[in-house]
């Protein structure tokens, strides 16, 4: 079961990693609330699709499993998504891709050490693991000279921000039902990123229809699809070993980039990706080799 909790979150990577260009081609003519309210708009509508369409199933499930309704908890997990996300998003007109990436991925060591303190026992392999990963990230992701801006401590604060949306959905994600919770915490977030997009912005049709499709595929793959493998990915998955397997993104992202946008892959960028992969093979090698 843990193998499939893996392929998930690494389905959840994948669209993360994907959507990336998106998310910075978004926000050419918008603010970066504009593009996550209508992001997120899309994202509450597509689930809320699926919601609808497979009620009876999930009442089915949540008898059988004995699961609670996942609505609330979702709204609470939404809060820590919003702040996360907003202050990602908001960093990136200061920042570079490959930094943003490096310093929200600061997560893989912050989640482990957040895990210990609430009471779950971390192997050393998942150290050792997480490690290896995040000294992967350094090289496939910093290329540039390192300097700090505004936009850099922002994304270092996110990390906490993410670390806390990844440790709620660990601890309620096998007890409630996975897409109340996706669909709950999505809606919460698409309203205060509206309220935001009206405080602080003055969007414009023509310019979100001018961002439509960065709009789209950040708003059904991103927010809808991969955080919903996210929560059903984390039943299964250790807190530690879904930090890391989460944070390919910046691998699928840089292989986005080399296949469809024709950018060159470094020496430097392959050995990172290397490393990435060879943290995830340490995370995993309890399970492996069977122990």
């Amino acid at each position: 079961m843990q193998i499939r909790g893996a392929l998930m979150l690494l389905g959840a990577s994948f669209f993360w990693g994907t959507t990336f260009v998106a998310q910075l081609a978004g926000m050419d003519g918008i603010g970066p609330f504009t593009y996550a309210a209508s992001r997120y708009f899309l994202g509450f509508l597509f689930l809320s699709a699926i919601l609808i369409y497979t009620r009876k199933a999930r009442a089915i499930e949540r008898r059988k499993e004995k699961l609670s309704h996942g609505f609330l908890i979702g709204l609470f997990c939404g809060i820590f998504l919003f702040i996360a996300s907003s202050m990602q998003q908001f960093s990136m007109l200061y920042t570079t891709a490959g930094k943003a990436a490096f310093i929200t991925c600061l997560y893989i060591m912050f989640v482990p050490l957040g895990a210990a303190f609430l009471g779950k026992k971390i192997f050393p392999e998942n150290w050792a693991g997480a490690i290896l990963a995040l000294t992967g990230l350094y090289f496939l992701a910093i290329n540039e000279e390192i300097t700090i801006n505004i936009g850099d401590v922002i994304l270092f604060f996110s990390a906490f921000f993410w670390t806390a949306h990844i440790l709620a959905v660990d601890k309620f994600a096998a007890k409630v039902d996975a897409m109340e919770l996706s669909t709950a915490q999505i809606f919460i977030t698409m309203i205060f990123s509206a309220f935001a997009m009206l405080i602080f912005e003055s969007p414009t049709i023509e310019a979100v229809k001018g961002a439509a499709f960065p709009i789209f595929y950040g708003g059904i793959m991103s927010s809808g699809v991969a955080f919903t493998l996210q929560i059903y990915g984390q039943k299964y998955a250790e807190p530690a070993a879904a930090a890391i397997l989460m944070s390919f993104e910046s691998i699928f992202g840089a292989l986005s980039g080399w296949l469809i946008l024709g950018e060159e892959m470094t020496c430097r960028e392959i050995f990172g990706c290397c490393l990435m992969i060879s943290g995830i093979i340490v995370t995993q090698w309890r399970i492996i080799s069977g122990k």
